[in-house]
């Protein structure tokens, strides 16, 4: 028997009714392959619950519960300690598992949920009966059933029971790979790394395109990006990184294109762009970190000349946010020191001094005009790297 187990509570997954079962299948799958370089475990899901066991002492119990947290799919996770279907062995359970955070206590309480009605104790008497237990094995403590320091949780099970504290909660969403493929238009800012995440936990598989103009942007701005999306990773899974050269086509934008429309002429042809790494890489949307109004390509009217382009969905998790919630989410996830690093990225380079903020289609259309746009866009796309990114390498 298992001396210690994680417990894994699902959440939005239970409301899907009949599919509910295929959303439970990713996740486990998903749980496994974060779960290799942690140990051997054992992975199981029965009554909302993923039950996660070590199959023998080498597994990292704390690298495990670290992976478990980040998993999309987990409302709630909790270390919990197996006892035999005793009431006994259960009350010296809790005393054993739980002992320095009641020792620290000076109030508890104690919550049990009986899934074996076979068994032969009820929910309160179980209660009862461990509270009694603790509180000769720990004088020093009060009950206290409203505002108690701990709350001493037993789960009686169809094979054992399991005494925890109170869980923590997990990432939420829905497991990725259930939302289909999306490609995020990644750069070093803070705004995207935080879009592909909020995607990631909507079940989204995640393939990553980074513009690159060196010799204006350097390779720390690479570098940079490449560990803001293994942050990502550790809640999306596995990314591919497609980096796409952009430097010809800026500097044809840069000399032949009204200066007041470079910044959303590029982002055009970024948008064309990343449709063909979309499409080559089974892609069914774009996803974007822009914010209305946050920047002069991120207005109503500079939008709409972008997506005139497009031949795809794309997804702006962010539309709505201001910045500050943005870099709440970012400091969350581990992304924003690495954000705000100074390194140039390809959108930050031959900024106009005057951006057309409410720039008009067919002026656009026009100015575009002004350069092989086709043929650039094809010497870019010929000019890719890829990279694989995994949580903890690259």
């Amino acid at each position: 028997m298992a001396k210690e187990i994680i417990l894994l509570k699902l959440g939005e997954i239970a409301l899907k009714g009949l599919n509910r079962r295929a959303f439970e299948d990713v996740l486990i799958k998903n749980i496994r392959r974060r779960l290799r370089d942690a140990g051997e475990f054992s992975v199981s899901s029965r009554q909302s619950t993923v039950y996660i066991e070590p199959k023998d002492e080498d597994a990292d119990m704390d690298l495990a519960e670290d992976r478990c947290a980040k998993i999309f799919g987990v409302v709630a996770y909790t270390r919990a300690g197996a006892a035999e279907k005793d009431l006994g062995k259960i009350c010296e359970k809790a005393a054993e598992y739980l002992q320095e955070a009641l020792e620290d206590a000076s109030t508890f309480k104690v919550e049990c949920k009986r899934s074996d009605k076979k068994f032969p104790y009820k929910s309160p008497e179980i209660s009862a009966e461990v509270g009694g237990y603790l509180l000769e094995k720990y004088p020093h403590l009060t009950v206290n059933v409203h505002e108690p320091d701990i709350v001493v949780r037993v789960e009686v099970r169809e094979s054992e029971a399991y005494v925890h504290a109170d869980p923590k909660p997990g990432a939420g969403g829905i497991p990725v790979g259930t939302g289909g493929k999306g490609l995020i238009l990644i750069s070093g800012g803070l705004d995207s790394p935080v879009a592909a995440w909020m995607m990631a936990k909507r079940g989204v598989e995640l393939t990553a395109v980074h513009f690159a103009s060196p010799p204006y942007t350097s390779e720390l701005a690479h570098d940079k990006v490449v560990r803001l999306l293994k942050k990502v990773s550790e809640y999306a899974g596995r990314i591919k990184m497609v980096t796409v050269n952009l430097t010809h086509l800026q500097e044809e934008i840069r000399d032949h294109c009204p200066e007041e429309l470079h910044t959303v002429i590029l982002r055009r042809f970024m948008l064309r762009a990343a449709q063909e790494v979309a499409k080559a890489e089974g892609c069914g949307a774009l996803i974007t970190g822009e914010s209305l109004g946050q920047v002069a390509s991120q207005t109503m009217q500079a939008i709409a000349c972008t997506d005139a382009v497009a031949q795809m969905p794309v997804f702006r998790p962010l539309i709505g946010s201001d910045k500050s919630e943005i870099v709440k989410v970012a400091s969350r996830i581990g992304t924003y020191d690495i954000s705000i690093e100074p390194y140039e990225d390809c959108c930050t380079i031959f900024t106009p001094k005057h951006p057309r903020t409410k720039p008009i289609l067919h002026f656009v259309e026009d100015g575009e005009k002004a350069i092989d746009g086709e043929a650039l866009l094809q010497e870019a796309l010929e000019q890719v790297e890829t990279l694989h990114i995994m949580p903890g390498k690259i």
